[in-house]
């Protein structure tokens, strides 16, 4: 029997139950469905000076709450309270660049004359006008992040949305809602769904949404695909990843080793886009494993509401069962641990893992094919850049990538070869309101940020006008 997640916050540095919540009713649900969708006729009209004023305000006011969004994030999912506040900063940041930007990204093409004449048009306008009521079902990790990178430009494009968030930050959630009726957007136009996954269905087949967006994981992204596919609605998906760092000899390997500390454990290890496998080359893996594996053991771990903690617990208690399963299994197989490994001394409550260092790590481990979703890094040495983008590509996800080098040939060759949705070279991966985001394999499909993202829930749709012959 499946065991159904209650909506609830639960502080994962304790295990202590803070707030529960009641599910929306049957009656609750299609009232704010019916909402959305009316919500939809009046704010696709609006111009985007009107829109852009919305935004700006809605990032002005989340300037204003950081301190409190971000203590309740951190209450809710566990990141440290410093990461929460630059979290809430950078979804401010996001809104302010769509406000800006959008009415370029979205302006009206016009295919040359040359190009259409023997169409028999006397002219042809490409315009992007919105699908409609946008579903977004959310995690739990960047839980404004991941929901402000969907609602942003889809507000921008006249588009409305319907937010399932993950049920352990129904808090978050409300806020968001909140925030952006006390910004001004008409009623309707931002909602949040507190219902459970099993609910997911019903919405997404209503005729009134138009479309879904899903962050999360494979399985639950299969199943949104497979009922909007059924539908024949777009979706978009960003899904899990297994991001390769690749070292190579050229490198700045003090650098490559500092930084790749900050891109394992960002938020406690729980990224899709962290780095999770290190791919160095046999001339500098000795020097790069004894400082990375020092800095990783030099990490604070510790309550996150605590400025001084690097690394606070994992956001579920699950969520450290299946890392420490994933450890304990490459072990028994005949990896070793260099620093990690173990729950912290000490902590008895809370759903805490040491950031961990794992070498010896051959195809027979899980831990070579699944998905480490907390501070815990494999470190792999190879011999060449063939070796390096073999096993770079040897995996079911295509999310990101990082390389370091300062060898021009081996950068076009990284660039051209390894399947990502990105490539970040001498840095980490990070997502950035002006870059399109997304990955290939089972990371998912579509795009998110950038004008691509604005443009995925949007009806291209051509303007043909017709030579007047009139006398």
């Amino acid at each position: 029997m499946r065991t159904v997640m209650p909506i609830a916050t639960v502080n994962p540095a304790t295990g202590e139950t803070l707030r529960t919540f009641e599910p929306l009713g049957a009656r609750a649900l299609e009232e704010r469905i019916a909402r959305a969708r009316s919500a939809f006729e009046e704010h696709r009209t609006t111009g985007f000076a009107t829109r852009s004023r919305l935004l700006t305000r809605t990032a002005e006011l989340l300037d204003h709450d950081r301190e409190d969004i971000a203590r309740t994030m951190t209450l809710e999912m566990g990141k440290p309270v410093a990461a929460a506040r630059a979290e809430a900063a950078k979804c401010a940041k996001a809104m302010r660049w769509y406000a800006e930007h959008a009415p370029d990204l979205l302006a009206d093409g016009y295919p040359s004359p040359a190009d259409t004449e023997d169409s028999g048009a006397a002219r042809v306008v490409v315009r992007h006008r919105p699908l409609g009521v946008v579903l977004a079902v959310m995690p739990w990790n960047f839980p404004l992040w991941q929901v402000v990178r969907f609602a942003a430009p889809a507000l921008m494009a006249g588009n409305t949305g319907l937010l399932k968030h993950a049920s352990n930050v129904p808090q978050t959630a409300l806020y968001l809602e909140d925030l952006f009726r006390r910004a001004g957007w008409p009623e309707g136009c931002f909602q949040t769904l507190l219902i459970g996954s099993r609910a997911v269905e019903g919405v997404l087949r209503d005729p009134r949404v138009a479309a879904a967006t899903l962050t999360g994981s494979e399985p639950a992204g299969r199943s949104v695909a497979a009922i909007a596919g059924d539908e024949v609605k777009k979706t978009v998906l960003e899904l899990g990843g297994s991001d390769p760092y690749i070292v190579m000899p050229s490198a700045d390997v003090a650098r490559a080793a500092d930084t790749a500390v900050t891109a394992r454990t960002q938020n406690n290890g729980q990224s899709c886009i962290a780095a999770k496998r290190f791919l160095v080359h046999s001339d500098v893996h000795d020097a790069f494993c004894e400082r990375f594996t020092a800095g990783m053991r030099a990490l604070t771990v510790g309550d996150p509401l605590e400025e001084s903690t690097d690394v606070g617990p994992l956001a579920l208690e699950q969520g450290r069962t299946e890392l420490e399963a994933l450890v304990d299994d490459a072990v028994e197989r005949g990896a070793r641990v260099l620093t990690g490994g173990r729950r912290p001394p000490g902590r008895d409550r809370g759903w805490f893992y040491e950031p961990t260092v794992v070498t010896g790590v051959d195809p027979g481990m899980r831990i070579r094919r699944e998905e480490t979703f907390g501070p815990v890094a494999t470190v792999h040495r190879v011999h060449s850049a063939d070796e390096a983008v073999a096993l770079a590509n040897d995996t079911p996800f295509g999310l990101s990538s990082n390389v370091w080098t300062r060898d021009p040939g081996e950068t076009e060759r990284f660039a051209r070869d390894i399947e990502a949705g990105g490539v970040y070279f001498n840095g980490m991966t990070a997502s950035h309101p002006a870059f399109p985001f997304g990955g290939v394999k089972r990371s998912g499909y579509g795009r998110e940020l950038a004008g691509q993202g604005i443009r995925e829930f949007c009806n291209v749709t051509t303007l043909w006008y017709g030579r007047d012959r009139a006398e």
